[in-house]
């Protein structure tokens, strides 16, 4: 059963089932609209308009979760989902629920999302992939990543140890 989330709506790019390319496994990969940060030789640059994109009911994409049993999780990419970090909570909530692992990416900063607003998104987020994208750092063989500034942060351990663990793939 779903829960009653009554006109919980996500503004998204686009939805890639099946994904092996945003995260460990198999994944379910939510691509938000709207970012403000705006990088330079972004890879999803169509994601940045606040105004473009559509909205889709959330039920949907937990029924998209539910309904297949190969995937490990789900990502959440740009965009920029902290923008719209209160319903992308719910999203990760129910993937938690479901034995998904969640992934965040992000062109915030770590320490830049130490703020309530983010907590609950952060509470279900395994793997947070932090930092704008630079060109000048882009590297075709980091994992998971587009540029060597960026870090990919073991939010649970981080949040136990309370300094920031990065997770070793």
């Amino acid at each position: 059963m779903i829960g009653n989330y009554k006109n919980h709506m996500l503004r998204i790019n686009g939805i890639v089932n099946d994904s092996i390319v945003d995260g460990e496994g198999i994944r379910l990969t939510i691509f938000t609209q709207g970012c403000p940060h705006h990088c330079p030789k972004c890879h999803n640059p169509q994601t940045h308009d606040f105004k473009g994109g559509y909205y889709i009911d959330i039920k949907e994409i937990i029924m998209m979760m539910k309904e297949n049993p190969l995937l490990d999780g789900i990502t959440l990419s740009g965009g920029e989902p902290m923008e719209q970090a209160d319903t992308c909570a719910i999203l990760a909530e129910e993937a938690k629920k479901i034995g998904l692992n969640v992934w965040v990416y992000t062109g915030y900063c770590w320490e830049e999302l130490q703020k309530d607003f983010y907590k609950k998104l952060l509470s279900f987020t395994d793997v947070l992939v932090d930092g704008a994208f630079i060109e000048e750092l882009r590297s075709l063989e980091l994992r998971f990543r587009g540029s060597s500034n960026q870090r990919m942060i073991d939010v649970q351990k981080s949040f136990q140890q309370n300094c920031i663990v990065l997770k070793n793939i």
